[in-house]
């Protein structure tokens, strides 16, 4: 566990999902502790408190007795602000959590952002604000001072009003934005492209990998699919859900679960399945989710997954590792794990390991394709 200290109280937070990494990762940085001393400042007019990209709860812990809407396109963020929530006293219903495709409440008093990893995210979420903020907002930002560059103050500037940077603060800086009257140019909420050699056109909202291309490694894992399979077939960590929709075209008597825990993911996930095969949409289902959870044992014939290594910007391997527990849990006798994975992150003893087998399909100076099958005697 670790412990924000603030100037008037401490809260103990832990990271979510939780791991024995947690002794040593911080579930807060700097950045929160600067907003929310920051904020015990001001005056603030009546209004809802928003709050944009709370990573693990700590600014939904230090802020909840204004009952904020806290928005979040992760998941994983959300169970963790319930979970910190509930660890410091405070009453779930102190806190509404809301997807980052939902609609933002009207004249919010104060907005606390954490400057997202990506510029379209923060466009997004800034087109958002436009909308509802009234000249009283009050909009704070906060980030590591290395994350915020030029390109971050400008989008502020362009889309909500004057901008202005404080002094660092252990290595952390803030952004206070005024509200002006702007015109602001219209824009996609997605982006779109063609899927080469598949005449696919892609659709991708703002917060999603790879967003403007296919990434190398999935083009890679798209060569070496299942064909033919029948049964439950998941693609985890769809993202925009390419390996799904290649996975539907392949296997014509499977179903296909996408999931991911970003909210953005699925909806992109959605709607290409929507508007590039929409004859197999009833093959189809899409769940927002921690990895596996809930998914019933021994249900599945194969587990399609491209895993993530890092978390927020943490680099690590607990997410893959507990997608690949979670598959072995999940699959059927007989049914397989196939992922794609850097050559240096070296999943194979990881799999072997877990199940009593791996075998590598394909591999390339970058990447491998390797499969593991659940045997009846495996652990």
């Amino acid at each position: 566990m670790s412990q924000l200290e603030l100037e008037t109280r401490t809260l103990t937070l832990v990271r979510y999902p939780k791991t024995s990494e947690n002794s040593t990762l911080q579930a807060w940085e700097a950045a929160d502790a600067f907003l929310l001393n920051e904020i015990a400042t001001m005056e603030l007019a009546p209004g809802p408190v928003v709050i944009l990209n709370d990573t693990f709860g700590a600014l939904a812990c230090g802020l909840q007795a204004y009952e904020p809407l806290c928005v979040s396109d992760s998941y994983l963020s959300q169970l963790a602000t319930r979970h910190n929530l509930s660890l410091n006293g405070f009453a779930p219903e102190s806190v509404v959590l809301q997807d980052s495709l939902t609609a933002l409440p009207d004249a919010p008093s104060l907005v606390v952002i954490k400057v997202p990893k990506t510029l379209a995210m923060l466009e997004h979420q800034l087109r958002m604000l436009r909308s509802v903020v009234a000249p009283h907002t009050r909009i704070i930002a906060g980030a590591k001072a290395r994350d915020i560059h030029t390109s971050t103050l400008q989008l502020f500037e362009k889309i909500i009003g004057p901008t202005r940077t404080s002094l660092a603060w252990k290595k952390a800086r803030l952004i206070h934005c005024d509200v002006a009257q702007i015109n602001v140019a219209k824009y996609s909420p997605t982006v779109e492209w063609e899927l080469e050699g598949y005449g696919y056109r892609i659709h991708n909202h703002a917060n999603v990998f790879s967003r403007g291309s296919l990434d190398i490694g999935t083009r890679f894992f798209m060569q070496h699919l299942p064909r033919d399979s029948e049964g439950k077939m998941v693609d985890l960590g769809c993202g925009n859900g390419i390996v799904g929709l290649v996975a539907l075209a392949q296997n014509p008597s499977a179903l296909v679960s996408f999931i991911d825990e970003s909210h953005m993911a699925l909806a992109s996930s959605r709607m290409n399945v929507e508007i590039n095969c929409p004859q197999d949409l009833p093959r189809a289902s899409f769940v927002v989710n921690n990895s596996l959870a809930n998914i019933a044992p021994d249900s599945l014939q194969a587990v399609l997954c491209n895993p993530p290594f890092h978390q927020q910007q943490t680099i690590t391997d607990h997410l893959a590792w507990n997608m690949f527990s979670d598959a072995r849990r999940c699959l059927a006798h007989g049914g397989e794990l196939r992922i794609v994975g850097n050559r240096h992150l070296n999943y194979y003893p990881k799999l072997k390991h877990l199940f009593g087998n791996c075998e590598q399909l394909a591999g390339n100076n970058k990447f491998v394709v390797l499969h593991a099958v659940k045997l009846a005697s495996s652990r």
